[in-house]
C-alpha cells in the first residue's frame, strides 16, 4: 500500500519530488529500498544534490495578456541550458501561471499546479532532466484598469526571454497606435540605463540623503562659503537625478532630449496622451537586495 507517511520518508531520502516518489513507490510495490534504486536509475534522486550548486545563469521572461502581465526570472548553472528548448518552455509556462493565478511571490508560485503537478515537484523533475541546478529567483504581476503593457527582453533567446527583461506600464488614448515604436524604444531605454524611479520624487529618502551626504563629504576642505556649496550639492543631485530617473534621463535614441520632453512632444504631435506609469527591469545574476 502507497501511504502518504511512505511517500514523505522517500522524499527526504531522496529529494525528489512527490509525484515521482509516488510512482517509484508504485512502481516497486512500496518497497522504500527499491525506490531509492529506482529514482537512481532515473536520475531524479541526484536532483536534491543539484540543488546545492550555484545557478547565475537562466532567463528573463515576460507575458502580456489584456490588462495584466508578469516577468520572472529562473536561473540555471550553464548559458548552454538557458538555451535549451525545454528549459524555455519551463520558463514560459510558469510565467503565464503567474498571470493566470495572479501570483505576487516565488512560494505561491511554487505552492501552485503546473501540469497537475506542484510547481515545487515540475522544478525538481526538470532539475533531473537537465542536470542542472534551478532557481525560480524572483517574479512580478501587475495589473490595471485602461492600462498598456510593452516589454522587450535583450539577448533574447525567443520572443518572451532574454537576459534583460523590461516590463513597461503606461496610459494612452484607447485609439494609441504606438506610432513610431516609441514604447519599444522607451523600453530599450531602460535596458540600457537601469533607472532606479521614474521621477525624483518616486526615489527612497534615504538614497538621496546618502548622496547628499557623500557630496558634502567630498567638499568638506573646501573654503567656499556655505552658500556656494549648498548650490554645488544642489547641482550635483540634479545631476544625479539625471543618471537614476527615467523622467531627468537624456534619451538614448536622441541625447539632446530628456525623457520627460520627448514624450511632451510625442503627445503634442499624436495628441495621445502618453503617461508612463511603471516599469519592471530584471536581469539575469543580479544581485537585489
Amino acid at each position: 500500500m502507497i501511504t502518504s507517511e511512505k511517500i514523505k520518508n522517500l522524499r527526504l531520502k531522496t529529494g525528489a519530488g512527490m509525484m515521482d516518489c509516488k510512482k517509484a513507490l508504485e512502481e516497486v510495490n512500496g518497497d522504500i529500498d527499491g525506490a531509492v534504486d529506482w529514482l537512481r536509475k532515473k536520475g531524479i534522486s541526484k536532483a536534491q544534490k543539484k540543488s546545492a550548486r550555484d545557478a547565475s545563469e537562466g532567463l528573463v521572461t515576460i507575458s502580456i495578456n489584456d490588462n495584466s502581465a508578469a516577468i520572472t526570472e529562473i536561473n540555471c548553472e550553464t548559458d548552454f541550458v538557458a538555451r535549451n528548448q525545454d528549459f524555455q518552455e519551463f520558463c514560459n509556462k510558469l510565467t503565464n501561471l503567474v498571470i493566470k493565478k495572479k501570483l505576487l511571490n516565488v512560494d505561491d508560485l511554487l505552492n501552485d499546479h503546473l501540469d497537475d503537478n506542484l510547481v515545487s515537484d515540475e522544478l525538481t523533475s526538470m532539475i533531473s532532466k537537465l542536470g542542472e541546478n534551478l532557481v525560480i529567483k524572483r517574479l512580478s504581476y501587475v495589473e490595471g484598469d485602461n492600462v498598456f503593457f510593452q516589454k522587450y527582453v535583450h539577448n533574447a533567446v525567443n520572443d518572451n526571454s532574454g537576459k534583460i527583461g523590461v516590463l513597461l506600464e503606461y496610459t494612452a488614448k484607447p485609439n494609441f497606435k504606438d506610432e513610431e515604436n516609441i514604447t519599444k524604444n522607451l523600453c530599450m531605454h531602460i535596458a540600457a540605463t537601469d533607472p532606479k524611479s521614474i521621477y525624483p520624487e518616486d526615489l527612497n529618502d534615504d538614497l538621496i540623503d546618502r548622496e547628499k551626504a557623500v557630496f558634502k563629504d567630498q567638499l568638506s576642505n573646501s573654503e567656499k562659503p556655505k552658500e556656494i556649496i549648498d548650490k554645488i550639492i544642489e547641482g550635483k543631485i540634479s545631476k544625479f537625478f539625471e543618471e537614476v530617473c527615467l523622467a531627468e534621463q537624456f534619451f538614448v535614441m536622441d541625447n539632446k532630449v530628456k525623457i520627460s520632453q520627448f514624450i511632451n512632444n510625442y503627445n503634442k504631435k499624436y495628441d495621445c496622451d502618453l503617461i508612463i506609469k511603471n516599469f519592471i527591469i530584471f536581469k539575469v545574476g543580479e544581485i537585489i537586495a
